[in-house]
């Protein structure tokens, strides 16, 4: 499968003690099982990783109907992962191994992706951090992409288990040192080996022709201009090398607060309207400095705002919307709804699903993301007006509101190749800091706030709304996320450019070393065979038709609920009952218990104030002055201008090559089912869901592509390749509606509820009706 494997608990419920007592030593009891299994599995180590500790006879525990059952394997540390080797992957067949992510097996665990780590003790569980007194019976161990690990111990030996247990610890909590970081290690031990994928297209923005094209492709060279005065970072180390502003500013403005208070651009609309972030300056105490910034301020604004630049409007990011704290909070509360160790908790948290949901505000923060996303689209599309983006150094909210303005309005972000070349240039050239906000060297939990994470979420609720408007797929997204984690490539583990350079040997080239030279994640080659990535590609992404205005029109029909839209030749000749049922965000298939979204309800009032707050009051009102202030509508205003540019779109057909709003209504913001359900055998459908549906659809898809060829080589007397297709999607009937992240061979079914939850879901009668609203779709 992709990713990794299933894993489950079953180290949550009490179980009575045993009273036997074996007067035969454990190591002898299994001493047969250690030997298959060492036989049978070797420990894969990348170049530059080194094993640091082991440990035999360990039992991973697998949930299954509620028992606890495992398999006795080896578990052991290097300096890239925590790894079990067990038998249990030999189980698999050969289709399934070949959706299996080539670095990370489905039973090892990076040790930047280790999120918590428990210990029971005498059935009790209790985190684990620092020197230990006493070892745990049994470890468990919960992953930032939301597995969950128990490991038994009480076969292993006394030595072993302090070694593994406190190797484990400090090599995923102890503060690091950057330089430590197995990312250098891979890399010094990789340099042959680092031979990238020439069909990856994807525009990095690390030189200044990589910006004049950007600036060509979205016709934003007349008004602006790219910039190298940061060339070897003299002016700032935050910023980028290169970068673009408006072209009547003067180069030495750039240089006079480092890049502070400067205007860089970000994309341009088709009206030639533009967007635009703002990095707030250094926070002043005397009234001479202050008026010194004001003034500033005062003639950049005249810079921007006079002729042939159109009328600005100031969106502070930093006051009037989300906190970082915001963020961290919602997701450290939601995470906790898909962390489950066992059967017997998730159905008791099923229970209180819809209020633990609401409770976490997550989705509350994707819709109101989401809507300040629309909000600036109808300023730039609608208004004619530039908007700029400010925060306190542009490198967070700034990062996730510019990337959803551009995917809602420009197409181009909507392919692969578009989308990555969009993370280049807001994320990683925009200085977002990886290496603190993923807190990769565990030296600031409190710095550590998913931002890159919900602006994955919030593209998901886009992809799964407008299906056709994408050239990738959820899967693309799940799989980009757990690459956050991965230290073999550099893209999500530098705080900016410059730490990145610096740290790899290119800012000194004159230097004798050769400069390190690291992966991409852009290159998935990497990752996933050839037959795996085809996962990544949307089967049904409507390319843009290459036809005049008459033909165009004539392929143009309504779609789902008045909805209309260019699709490919192949569904012109299929069922449109098809193309509905999947193309359709309502699609009517079974799910299971769990509801992923809330009902439609009021709006909340609007959060309190963030622990930046304060301070960016103070900024703003005292350096930003009066002129600037004046720019931002009213509330009043905007929410007319919001809804009557949302409506009048929502009631026109869809052109899934121009703008492409959301619905952002309650019930329409969703939960991320494959990401964050994938590990738990409960939630899965057996040959049900969206993959079922359109798997049956692909089937006919190929079936009409074969024809077309045999009706081809009748006309032209020779032969077409047939097109290959993802086979493993033909046999619907048993997939899970995760698929693929959840393997085939598990068959997980609804065990007994337990007591504490028949009162709330009411009588066998209710339950029977329940059950009865099943529909199978794999013999449809």
């Amino acid at each position: 499968m992709l990713g990794k494997g299933v894993v489950g608990g079953g180290g949550g419920t009490k179980a009575p003690k045993p009273s036997f007592v074996s007067y035969v030593r454990p190591e002898e009891i299994h001493a047969n099982e250690k030997e298959v299994t060492e036989k049978e599995v070797t420990l894969h180590l990348l170049p530059g990783e080194q094993l640091l500790c082991e440990a035999s006879t360990v039992l991973k525990y697998v949930q299954e109907d509620s028992c606890q059952r495992g398999i006795y394997g080896k578990l052991v540390c290097t300096d890239f992962k925590i790894a079990f080797l067990g038998d249990d992957e030999s189980a698999l067949d050969n289709d399934e191994a070949q959706f299996k992510n080539k670095v990370i097996g489905e039973n090892d665990i990076t040790l930047h992706c280790v999120d918590q780590i428990y210990g029971v003790f005498d059935e009790k569980k209790k985190p684990l951090f620092g020197q230990l007194k006493k070892y745990p019976e049994k470890l468990i161990i919960h992953c930032k992409d939301l597995r969950v690990f128990h490991f038994g111990l009480r076969y292993t030996k006394e030595e072993e288990v302090k070694r593994i247990v406190s190797g484990i610890i400090h090599h995923t909590q102890a503060p690091k040192l950057l330089k430590r970081l197995f990312l250098f290690s891979y890399a010094a031990a990789a340099q042959n080996n680092t031979a990238t994928d020439p069909k990856n297209h994807t525009v990095m923005f690390d030189t200044l022709k990589d910006w004049c094209w950007e600036l060509e492709r979205t016709k934003g060279n007349v008004k602006y201009k790219a910039v190298s005065v940061n060339e070897g970072y003299k002016v700032c180390v935050r910023l980028p090398a290169y970068f673009v502003v408006p072209i009547s500013l003067p180069e030495e403005d750039v240089l006079r607060f480092q890049g502070h208070g400067i205007p860089i651009w970000c994309w341009s609309c088709h009206n030639g309207c533009a967007l635009l972030k703002m990095s707030a300056l250094p926070k002043e105490q005397d009234d001479g400095s202050l008026q010194i910034q004001k003034s500033f301020l005062d003639g950049v604004y005249k810079t921007i705002h006079r002729p042939p630049y159109e009328i600005v409007k100031t969106e502070d990011l930093s006051t009037n919307f989300l906190s970082l704290q915001d963020i961290q909070t919602a997701y450290s509360k939601f995470k906790q709804l898909f962390l489950i160790d066992n059967s017997t908790e998730f159905w008791d948290t099923d229970i209180k699903w819809f209020s633990l949901l609401e409770n976490s505000s997550w989705l509350d923060i994707i819709r109101r993301c989401l809507k300040k996303a629309i909000e600036i689209a109808e300023c730039l599309e609608a208004q004619n007006m530039n908007v700029l983006l400010l925060e306190e150094n542009a490198s967070d909210l700034c990062c996730l509101i510019s990337s959803l303005v551009q995917v809602m309005m420009d197409p181009h972000c909507r392919t692969r190749v578009g989308f990555q070349s969009l993370v280049q240039k807001e994320w990683i050239m925009g200085g977002h800091c990886f290496l603190d906000r993923c807190n990769h060297l565990r030296q600031s939990d409190k710095e550590e706030v998913p931002v890159f994470l919900l602006f994955l979420d919030c593209v998901w609720q886009l992809v799964h709304q407008h299906p056709p408007a994408f050239d990738f797929t959820e899967t693309y997204l799940t799989v980009l996320s757990d690459s956050l984690y991965l230290p073999i490539f550099s893209t999500f583990f530098f705080n900016s450019p410059h730490q990145k350079d610096i740290n790899m040997g290119r800012e000194h080239q004159d230097t004798q070393s050769k400069p390190l030279n690291l992966l991409t994640v852009w290159d998935w080659s990497v990752q996933f065979e050839p037959k795996a990535q085809m996962l990544l590609k949307n089967p049904l992404y409507v390319e843009k038709p290459k036809l005049d205005k008459g033909q165009r029109k004539g392929m143009r029909f309504k779609g789902p609920q008045g909805q209309g839209g260019y699709f490919p030749s192949q569904f012109s000749l299929l069922p449109a009952s098809w193309t509905r049922t999947v193309l359709s965000p309502r699609t009517a298939w079974p799910e299971h218990q769990r509801q992923l979204s809330l009902p439609l309800t009021q709006s909340k009032s609007s959060p309190k104030r963030g622990f930046f707050r304060e301070e960016t009051d103070h900024l703003i009102k005292n350096l930003l002055g009066k002129r600037i202030s004046k720019l931002i509508n009213s509330s009043d205003e905007l929410q007319d201008n919001f809804r009557e540019f949302y409506d009048s779109w929502h009631s026109k057909p869809t052109d899934y090559h121009g703008l492409l709003l959301p619905h952002i209504e309650g019930p329409e913001i969703k939960v991320w089912a494959q990401r964050y359900l994938r590990w738990i055998p409960e939630a899965q459908i057996l040959g049900g869901g969206r993959v079922a549906t359109m798997s049956k659809l692909l089937e006919m898809m190929e079936e009409v592509e074969r024809l077309q060829e045999k009706i081809e080589e009748r006309h032209h007397s020779q032969g077409a390749l047939p097109a290959e297709g993802p086979s493993l999607l033909r046999s619907s009937a048993r997939l899970s509606s995760l698929f693929p992240f959840a393997l085939l061979q598990r068959h997980s079914s609804k065990p007994v509820l337990p007591t504490s939850g028949w009162k709330a879901l009411g009588d066998e009668d209710d339950l029977a009706k329940r059950e009865d609203e099943f529909v199978d779709l794999g013999d449809v």
